[in-house]
């Protein structure tokens, strides 16, 4: 097991956050008990999110993920988030991720531990 602890730690989106329903605003906020990881996110286009994921044993998240955004559109998908420990001790994600909508839909992003 990894000494990656994701627990009570706060994330915002720093790249491929700048359209589209996840943004800068959107907070992402993580829980963890052993193997597995959970979060809530809002903000931005995005009403309300959930995502649960198996913490790997070098660290990484292979999670599903769900929300709903502000027009009343569900939207799911997958990622693998890899993390990067910044020179002060935050946490950076750099996420692999793929739309369920059955359009191959997928991309990457970041996001970034803030701390409030």
């Amino acid at each position: 097991m990894t000494d990656l602890d994701y627990n009570n730690r706060y994330f915002r989106g720093v790249i491929n956050y700048d359209s589209g329903d996840l943004t800068a605003e959107t907070l992402f906020h993580y829980r963890q008990s052993g193997s597995v990881a959970w979060a809530t996110f809002a903000g931005g286009n995005v009403s309300f999110g959930t995502l649960v994921a198996k913490v790997q044993a070098d660290g990484r998240l292979d999670m599903v993920w769900q929300y709903l955004n502000k027009a009343g559109e569900f939207h799911s998908g997958t990622c693998l988030s890899t993390p990067e420990i910044l020179p002060d001790g935050r946490y950076r994600l750099h996420e692999s991720w793929q739309v369920a909508d059955g359009h191959g839909t997928s991309g990457s992003s970041v996001i970034e531990e803030v701390r409030p």
